[in-house]
C-alpha cells in the first residue's frame, strides 16, 4: 500500500501521495527526464545548479556603470599605441559574434533537450549572462565612437575569427532538429556540444583575449574596458562550472557514452581548437607590444587547454604545461582584488555570497 500524508483543514481533506511525489523525484535527469509544462525546482536533484544559480544572479552588473572616460581619452590620444588599439579592435571584433553564438547555442540546443527544471534555470541565467557581455560590446564601441561596421567587417574578413566562429557554429547547427537522445550517437553528440562550448570555446579560446586585455589594464590601459573583462571573465568561470558538471551529470547517467573513442575524440577537438586559437593569437599580437607575447600567449592557452581536459577526467595533450603569467591567475581571481569591489554601483556581490561560494572560483589559471 502506498504510504500517504493527510492533512485536515477544517471539513477539507488532502491526501499526499508520498510514493508518487518519491517516483517524480527519481524521473528527474539531465535528458529523458519527465516531461512537464510545471516549472517546479523542487525538490532539487542537481543541488550545484542552484547554487550556481544563485552565484550568477549575485554577480549581476551593467556596462554603463562603469566609467569609460578614461579610456575614451586614451583612445583618442597618444597615450596608446596603435597595436594596443588593434588589442581592443580585435577583443570586441571577435567577442561581438561569439557572445552570442554562445547564448543562442544555450537557448537553441542545450536548454531545450535537458528535462530538469533546476537545470532549465541557470542555463536561462547563463543565456541571459551572454546578452549583458554582448551589451557591454555594445557600450564599449559606442563609448570609444567605433564605426560598428568596422567591428562586422572584422568578423566576416579576418580569417582567424571566420575559422573559430564556424568551428562552433557548425556544430551547433548540427543538433538543432528533433532529436532522440535515446541513441547513443545523439547522446555522445549532446556532450560533444557541451564540452566544445563549455571547455574549449568558453573555458579556452576566450582565455587569450582575457589574458591580454588585462595586461593592458595591468598597465592602467583600458581600465573601463578591463573592469568590464573582469565582470566578464568572473561570469566565464560560472558557466565553465555549469556546463562541465552538466557534462559529469549526463555521463554518469549514461555511461555508454564515455567510450574510449569518445573521450579521445574530445581531446583531439580540443587540440583542433586551440590550434585555432594560437592562429587568432597571432593576429592578435602580429608586432610585439610592451609587456605582449604572442609566444606566451600560445603557451598559455596549452596550459589552459590540459587544465580543462583533467577537470573532465581527460588526459592533457601535453607532458607538461607552466602558466607564464603568474601574475594573471592573480588578477583573474576577482574576490582578491579588494579595490575592485570598493566603489558604489559597482559592489555587486554581496558579503553573504562570497563567503559560500569559494568552490566555483576559477582559481587554478
Amino acid at each position: 500500500m502506498a504510504e500517504t500524508t493527510t492533512v485536515k483543514l477544517g471539513n477539507r481533506e488532502f491526501v499526499l501521495d508520498k510514493a508518487k511525489a518519491e517516483e517524480a523525484f527519481a524521473a528527474k535527469k539531465v535528458i529523458n527526464g519527465k516531461e512537464s509544462m510545471f516549472f517546479n525546482i523542487l525538490p532539487l536533484k542537481y543541488q550545484w545548479a542552484y547554487d550556481l544559480y544563485k552565484t550568477m544572479k549575485a554577480n549581476h552588473w551593467e556596462p554603463e556603470d562603469i566609467q569609460m572616460q578614461k579610456d575614451v581619452e586614451q583612445w583618442r590620444g597618444t597615450e596608446v599605441t596603435d597595436q594596443e588599439r588593434w588589442i581592443i579592435k580585435m577583443g570586441i571584433g571577435y567577442f561581438s559574434a561569439a557572445e552570442g553564438i554562445v547564448g543562442d547555442n544555450i537557448q537553441h540546443v542545450v536548454r531545450d533537450v535537458v528535462t530538469a527544471p533546476e537545470l532549465k534555470l541557470v542555463l536561462g541565467r547563463h543565456a541571459h549572462e551572454e546578452n549583458i557581455h554582448a551589451d557591454s560590446l555594445v557600450y564599449m564601441i559606442s563609448s570609444l565612437g567605433i564605426n560598428p561596421h568596422e567591428c562586422e567587417a572584422m568578423f566576416e574578413d579576418v580569417q582567424t575569427i571566420k575559422d573559430k566562429n564556424h568551428f562552433v557554429v557548425s556544430n551547433s547547427r548540427a543538433l538543432r532538429r528533433d532529436i532522440d537522445l535515446t541513441v547513443l550517437e545523439n547522446k555522445q553528440a549532446l556532450a560533444k556540444n557541451i564540452f566544445l562550448f563549455g571547455q574549449i570555446m568558453e573555458g579556452t579560446q576566450f582565455y587569450g583575449l582575457f589574458g591580454m586585455i588585462l595586461s593592458l589594464y595591468r598597465q592602467n590601459k583600458f581600465m573601463g574596458i578591463g573592469q568590464m573583462f573582469q565582470y566578464t571573465l568572473r561570469d566565464e568561470s560560472n558557466h565553465i562550472e555549469v556546463f562541465r558538471n552538466l557534462l559529469m551529470d549526463l555521463v554518469e547517467e549514461n555511461p555508454e557514452i564515455w567510450t574510449a573513442e569518445f573521450r579521445e575524440d574530445l581531446r583531439e577537438t580540443m587540440r583542433e581548437g586551440i590550434r585555432l586559437e594560437k592562429a587568432f593569437i597571432r593576429d592578435c599580437l602580429p608586432v610585439g607590444a610592451i609587456g605582449l607575447n604572442a609566444d606566451e600567449f600560445v603557451e598559455y592557452i596549452d596550459y589552459i587547454a590540459d587544465r580543462r581536459l583533467e577537470s573532465c577526467g581527460l588526459a592533457p595533450l601535453n607532458e607538461s604545461t607552466n602558466n607564464p603569467f603568474p601574475w594573471l591567475a592573480e588578477m583573474m581571481d576577482i574576490k582578491r582584488e579588494q579595490n575592485f569591489f570598493e566603489g558604489r554601483v559597482t559592489e555587486y556581490q554581496t558579503a553573504a555570497v562570497l563567503e559560500t561560494t569559494e568552490e566555483y572560483d576559477d582559481d587554478d589559471l
